[in-house]
């Protein structure tokens, strides 16, 4: 017996593509309409998958806001390691709707793997939810009302990037502007994405009643793979010359499958073909997160009126994408069509593709004047000097050596402020150096050791009527998560202590003590609370900007009273993160005329026994485009710039090779794909011949 038979029911299994009539079934009884929204063609079940989507994207993206950060910030990995993790996560969520689709079409249906996989395990729900939700919409339509479930998918990007648009600004507000045990508050921005998938599960739940449920059709998954495996060794027994060829290489598995089910299969199988060029693609776009974030951390996210956190200008996107969805659906498409030009799917996806690549040699643009801003760092076998003087006239200092000799000869003024630094060669890596200094009338001879790639302070300062001088190491990098570092030298014959925040309060030693390095929040500080033995008192130290390090020397001077005098040791962020809107608005505009073209795509040439099997396949593309950018963060070791430029020519090769198979892929028409199996084929053995020629081309 046929193992296909026994699953016939009044649903079709398959979606017969073959030229040959199908003997007709008989007819169903009618269905209940569904009720619709305000008299629209819109079901009324579409509002609760439209805001389940909301909630749902809102926990996924929210999380994923803050993640590059928290891997960095909160367990201290590398720029490297915490794209290649965050990359492996996105990955993997977008690997499990294989399973998920082949769960939804199998035995669950797409109504309970929503509503009981899906939301309940967040790890394996993502894979439940991707595959089944957007195709669920899909079936809550009749087939009399297309257009409709054409503009459905636009609604339902619209709720994706709303839900990604609200968290992406609120999530990291949570984490910066909320402190728990005195820093980011990672569990609150983690934990209000989670609520939101609770209330996805409830919304969800109240709208069962309304959804119209397809029955699960078997093992369709199996089915295929069993039916590709079956033709594939069927075709190498048979491969003797004296055997005749076949039209199409699945047409070998007619010995054991039914017709419909092998028309079906090559379907399936001409549209997974045109995804093979797409996972470049997404590469690109799921960047944003990681590289495109840690970019946004070396930037100034001062704007005057607000003051952006680099996790928050990833809310660009999703609000663009709810401006450019109907200025393209509305304004763009249609001029174009006005204009009598046939801007199909997928030319549109290659335009995306194009957009996207430009949008990432922007961002190696970018890149570039980052780095012509930021602070150098001693190479082998080289410091950074630069020298501070805290005595009441100019300061001559001479490095003595042969290599070094004809540095720091102007003289430096007392207090002068610079953030100027010499560099000096070594013969080792760790060397004394001798330095000479010239003050009056005096003549001095120091010596201090020194370590290679380090930046150093000589601080020179009076001494009972001579000159003293001590070398401190710098920091020597920018501060992280867009804080400002500080440290303090006390010339008083006190010790002082020094309250920031709400920590420790900071000790500096008497006499020139130098305290450590402390990070804090950006702001101004016009009133920080000292405290010696015997006194209190309030001194101001102004704007404590992004990205800098800070020297602050106590002094009591006469008429003048205590005080500080402040100078940069390394200077603020000056690019603005501003800088980062023209590739947002290219990769938004790609995602635009790629992804929702592409879901569409996915659904109007699946297959009707398949669509979940093959949004699966479309989000599967996501999950290999992420691993290609895993692949690259981990062994490329190329500099960043140069990392953006290698993906934007990449995927403009992929560009060309898709347009290429793009050109020779034959659509299926709405009819074709979702006829019913209980009206027979129309006899036009001859136009359908030519589809199935065309077809096997590819």
């Amino acid at each position: 017996m046929n193992p296909f038979q026994k699953n016939e029911s009044k649903e079709t299994l398959f979606l017969p593509v073959s030229t040959e009539e199908v003997l007709p079934r008989p007819p169903s009884s009618p269905k209940k309409p569904s009720p619709k929204i305000f008299g629209s063609s819109y079901p009324l079940s579409i509002a609760f998958i439209v805001v389940n989507e909301f909630c749902e994207r809102f926990s996924y993206y929210g999380m994923k806001a803050v993640l590059t950060l928290y891997f960095l910030y909160f367990l201290h990995w590398n720029e490297d390691t915490s794209t290649a993790v965050y990359h492996a996560f996105s990955s993997l969520c977008y690997f499990t709707p294989i399973l998920g689709a082949a769960i939804a079409d199998s035995w669950l249906g797409k109504f309970k793997i929503l509503s009981l996989l899906g939301l309940s395990l967040i790890a394996l729900g993502t894979g439940g939810i991707k595959p089944c939700v957007a195709a669920f919409g899909g079936d809550q339509f009749e087939e009399k009302h297309a257009e409709a479930r054409t503009r459905y998918f636009s609604v339902f990007y619209l709720s994706i990037n709303a839900g990604s648009l609200i968290s992406t600004f609120v999530t990291p507000m949570l984490r910066g502007d909320v402190k728990c045990f005195g820093d980011d508050c990672y569990a609150l921005a983690f934990g209000v994405p989670g609520l939101l998938m609770v209330v996805a599960l409830v919304v969800f739940t109240m709208g069962s009643k309304t959804y119209r449920k397809p029955p699960p059709e078997g093992n369709i998954v199996a089915q295929v793979i069993k039916c590709i495996w079956f033709a594939i060794c069927n075709r190498y027994r048979n491969r003797s010359g004296n055997i005749p060829k076949r039209q199409h290489w699945l047409d070998w598995a007619a010995e054991k499958y039914p017709k419909h089910l092998i028309m079906d299969v090559k379907a399936l199988t001409r549209i997974l073909f045109l995804y093979i060029p797409l996972p470049m693609f997404w590469a690109l776009l799921d960047q944003q997160g990681s590289r495109w974030t840690l970019q946004a951390n070396k930037m100034n996210g001062d704007l005057g009126f607000f003051v952006l956190q680099p996790d928050q200008m990833q809310v660009l996107n999703p609000f663009l994408v709810l401006i450019f969805i109907p200025l393209f659906d509305l304004i763009i498409y249609r001029l174009i069509s006005k204009c009598r030009i046939n801007f199909s799917s997928l030319r549109k996806m290659t335009v995306g593709m194009i957009l996207a690549s430009l949008a990432f040699a922007v961002a190696g643009l970018v890149e570039i004047k980052i780095n012509g801003m930021t602070h150098p760092q001693p190479a082998s076998q080289e410091i950074f000097l630069q020298v501070l003087n805290l005595a009441h006239g100019d300061i001559k200092v001479t490095v003595l050596g042969r290599r070094n000799n004809s540095l720091l000869v102007e003289s430096v003024n007392s207090f002068q402020n610079t953030t100027h630094y010499s560099k000096l060669h070594l013969e080792t890596k760790i060397q004394d150096l001798h330095f000479h200094l010239k003050y009056n009338n005096l003549s001095v001879y120091n010596e201090n050791s020194v370590e290679e790639k380090n930046c150093y302070h000589l601080v020179v300062h009076e001494d009972e009527g001579s000159i003293s001088s001590v070398l401190v190491k710098d920091i020597g990098i920018k501060p992280d998560n867009r804080m400002t570092a500080i440290r303090f030298i006390n010339t008083l014959h006190k010790d002082i202590n020094i309250s920031l925040d709400a920590d420790v309060p900071l000790s500096v030693g008497k006499d020139y003590g130098m305290s450590a390095y402390k990070t804090v929040l950006r702001g101004e500080y016009p009133a920080v609370h000292f405290k010696t033995e015997d006194r209190d008192f309030f001194l101001n130290l102004g704007l404590l900007d992004f990205g800098t390090t800070y020297l602050f020397v106590i002094t009591n001077i006469t008429n003048q009273g205590l005080q500080t005098w402040k100078t940069e040791e390394i200077s603020a962020n000056k690019l603005s993160i501003a800088w980062q809107l023209p590739q947002y608005i290219l990769v938004t505009a790609a995602e635009v005329m790629f992804s929702i073209t592409g879901l569409e795509f996915s659904y109007s040439q699946a297959p009707s026994s398949m669509k979940s099997v093959l949004q699966a396949a479309w989000l599967l593309t996501v999950a290999v485009g992420n691993v290609i950018v895993l692949v690259v963060a981990q062994f490329s070791g190329l500099v960043q710039w140069a990392e953006f430029i290698l993906f934007s020519c990449l995927l403009l090769a992929v560009c060309l090779i898709f347009s290429i198979m793009g050109y020779y892929y034959v659509p299926l028409t709405s009819e074709r794909v979702h006829k019913p199996m209980d009206k027979q084929v129309p006899h036009t053995q001859g136009s359908m011949l030519n589809l199935e020629t065309k077809n096997t081309r590819l």
